[in-house]
């Protein structure tokens, strides 16, 4: 039992106190500026930044000093004699919202520094700094912000303040974008460039030939040897993570993976390896040197250096050989990744690391699925359209014209409703091609599409066993084949606007929706003219002929008047809706091609 208590007495004197000062008393950390959490404080550069409203003062001027970023909990901020910034706080501040700071004795000094009042959330603090009448010629000043109790950093330095004429500094300023080197991190002082790609080194962007240093929508990743290791450079918009691997092929699973995650306004930059599409395995760092990092403007950079060969280790692929190369993107929640948000981006052709430098381009669709939503395009967005127009409004424009032996308003609707039946089960069949099965990651989209499929196949076997026209049935079929594709026509617009968004296809957002609306407009609004025209002329005809009681050319829908009444006015509204219902087509298969 004595023994006992032995060990739980030695182990307390082993537990390292860590203190919170919730309530901004810190005046035991003014000259350290570490808050005891009993945590390592997070490299520079921070999310945070000391601004001032001057670069030049006097003794008894007033200096206006903001701290600002990203929400934190607290905060302790002094000015120091620049040349040496390890000495006491100098000045004395005067507040300005005494709700969410107050004022410290540092060193025996009386309101030598600021700090919160308590751990609620704050986004901007703004003090006044008095200089002294003893100041020295060059001030610099320094903050610490906790923004958990584990991550926080210490020592976020302003731009240098100076005294008019003041000799040059003997001792270089702490740079704003100071970076506390760790075995780890190196930090990144500007954007990525794309020169040199395809020269001295070989590049993958997305899109083509974009220049990360001016887009910062621009996804970038280079290789670059250097002796016998080879330089990486990976770049793009993130909220979570950025990501490359190399393959084998085209397809997830065994890959060679390297992540950038965003975590607490730092990045992490983690090798690991992908078995097929689970979880990937996080591995050691050790096969990276000279890791670094940059956060700006929602741009996510981190770059490392890497040995051509690692002995020993089988999931770092040999960069002597040629491997497919994928970037994918995600959001990441403390520190664990999500899938990726979209498709990612596979190269064309296999790139030799080491090998002379090239230009990559590559692709986030592949093309198996970039044919599958050109065909539902062309055959839900034209080919029917058209077809049901024809039908619909122009029997009697061509009454006595033949194609074929049949009219050609019937021929023209055949022909395009056989080529619409065609596309659609073409673009049926090659997703399962592809996924070698059902999709699970597609939501509601393929079974809206197998919905379209079958009213597809049902509406020809209904006109093959169609009655002859005049007998008692025709009038069933005319509205069922009416109404079955109407309700094919509404549910494929339904799925083209799922299926725009799935990760394998997924158009620019919101462009896509706003697109597709336009669309369903332009043919709502081209088919409330023809009615209302065909409504006015049939009225014509009526009148017109009293006494004919010859109504068969007036369709069941009323679908012409008879005659040649209003023949020209429909001709160009056909031209007009082609071209209209053609240049939404291009729009979309334009971007199809680009993704």
């Amino acid at each position: 039992m004595e023994s006992t208590w032995k060990v739980l007495v030695s182990c307390l004197f082993l537990i390292v106190p860590a203190t919170a000062y919730s309530n901004g008393k810190v005046t035991k950390a003014c000259r350290s500026m570490e808050p005891k959490h009993g945590h390592k404080p997070q490299p520079l550069p921070s999310p945070y930044s000391l601004t001032l409203n001057t670069t030049e003062f006097k003794p008894g001027d007033k200096i206006k000093v903001d701290l600002s970023g990203s929400s934190f909990k607290g905060f302790l901020i002094e000015a120091r004699d620049a040349e040496n910034l390890n000495s006491e706080a100098i000045g004395t501040f005067s507040l300005i919202d005494s709700t969410s700071s107050q004022l410290l004795n540092c060193a025996k000094r009386q309101n030598s520094a600021v700090s919160h009042t308590s751990s609620s959330e704050k986004g901007k603090i703004e003090v006044i700094w008095n200089s002294p009448r003893d100041a020295p010629p060059h001030v610099q000043f320094l903050s610490t912000v906790v923004k958990t109790f584990k991550h926080f950093w210490v020592k976020i330095p302003s731009p240098l303040v100076s005294q008019p004429n003041a000799p040059p500094l003997t001792t270089p300023p702490l740079p704003t974008a100071y970076s506390s080197k760790t075995d780890y991190t190196n930090d990144i002082i500007k954007p990525f460039n794309a020169s040199g790609c395809g020269t001295t080194k070989s590049c993958v962007r997305n899109p083509s030939y974009c220049n990360p240093e001016k887009d910062r929508y621009c996804f970038f990743l280079s290789f670059t040897k250097v002796d016998q290791a080879v330089r990486v450079e990976l770049s793009g918009p993130g909220e979570g993570y950025i990501a490359f691997a190399f393959s084998d092929d085209k397809l997830m699973g065994n890959d060679d993976t390297y992540l950038c995650i965003k975590e607490s306004q730092q990045v992490n930059i983690n090798p690991a390896f992908l078995t097929g599409r689970k979880y990937p395995s996080m591995e050691s760092k050790d096969s990276l040197q000279d890791m670094a990092w940059r956060l700006a403007d929602g741009v996510i950079q981190c770059s490392f250096r890497r040995n051509i060969s690692i002995p020993g280790d089988n999931h770092r692929f040999s960069l002597n050989g040629s491997y497919y190369i994928f970037l994918a993107d995600g959001l990441a929640t403390n520190g664990m990744i999500h899938r990726h948000n979209h498709q990612p981006l596979i190269t064309d052709k296999k790139l030799e690391v080491t090998g002379p430098a090239k230009n990559l381009g590559g692709a986030r669709s592949p093309l198996i699925i970039k044919f599958h939503g050109a065909f539902m395009f062309i055959a839900w967005m034209t080919t029917v359209s058209i077809g049901v127009i024809v039908a619909r409004f122009f029997k009697p424009v061509w009454p006595d014209n033949l194609w074929c032996g049949q009219k050609v308003w019937f021929q023209v609707h055949r022909t395009l409703m056989i080529i619409t039946i065609i596309l659609t089960c073409s673009a049926f069949v090659l997703p399962f091609l592809y996924r070698g099965g059902w999709s699970t990651h597609a939501g509601a989209h393929p079974f809206v599409g197998c919905v379209v499929m079958a009213l597809a196949v049902l509406q020809p076997i209904m006109a093959f066993f169609r009655p002859h026209p005049g007998t008692p049935r025709r009038s069933i079929f005319n509205w069922a084949h009416w109404g079955t594709g109407t309700v094919a026509r509404v549910t494929a617009v339904a799925a083209m606007f799922l299926g725009m968004n799935v990760q394998t296809l997924d158009l620019p957002n919101p462009w896509d929706t706003y697109m597709m609306v336009g669309l369903v407009l332009w043919h709502v609004l081209v088919d409330i003219i023809l009615e209302v025209h065909n409504y006015f002329m049939t009225r014509k005809v009526e009148k017109e002929h009293d006494d004919d009681d010859d109504r068969d050319n007036i369709s069941f829908v009323k679908s012409a008047p008879a005659g040649s009444k209003g023949h020209t006015f429909k001709k160009v509204m056909l031209s007009v809706y082609i071209c209209g219902n053609l240049a939404f087509l291009s729009s979309f298969l334009a971007t199809i091609i680009q993704i």
